[in-house]
């Protein structure tokens, strides 16, 4: 199995780098987003997480030289669907359980595939300007994870 992070403080440095907006967009990767949403989650309740979510990866967006349009950038549907997935599998482990080693199982799963979105939405309605700006609906088949 592939090991993404070397231990808990690294989840935790990519964490506050992307809250701090200091994390190089290079390292900003589909695991770090994976890694920001277990770190914020074993925390804090999901609703909590998936309402400050939204400004979070805004301003990290804005800072590391991105923008935020319809095209671009922060996309609600995705950020909410996997806050979900996220909140889901970090349910199944003991809170001691390490952090890392779950980012790991995660990434070893369907969910670390970049497309597994596309198993419950298809392209046209998961990359519309309708699900970048907020929730809709999957057009393929139920999602199975609770959102917020």
């Amino acid at each position: 199995m592939t090991r993404f992070y070397a231990g808990d403080a690294a989840v935790a440095l990519i964490a506050h780098g992307m809250i701090d907006k200091t994390l190089p967009k290079a390292q900003w990767t589909h695991a770090a987003h994976f890694a920001t949403a277990l770190w914020l989650l074993r925390d804090r309740p999901l609703a909590t997480v998936a309402a400050d979510m939204p400004g979070l990866i805004r301003a990290y967006n804005v800072a590391a030289g991105g923008e935020n349009t319809d095209t671009a950038g922060y996309h609600h549907t995705i950020t909410l669907a996997s806050l979900g997935a996220a909140a889901e599998l970090l349910g199944r482990y003991g809170a001691d359980h390490p952090l890392h080693a779950i980012v790991d199982d995660l990434m070893a799963s369907p969910l670390g595939r970049p497309g597994w979105l596309l198993d419950y939405w298809s392209k046209g309605r998961l990359f519309s300007v309708e699900a970048r700006r907020g929730w809709v609906e999957p057009d393929l088949r139920a999602f199975p994870y609770a959102v917020g």
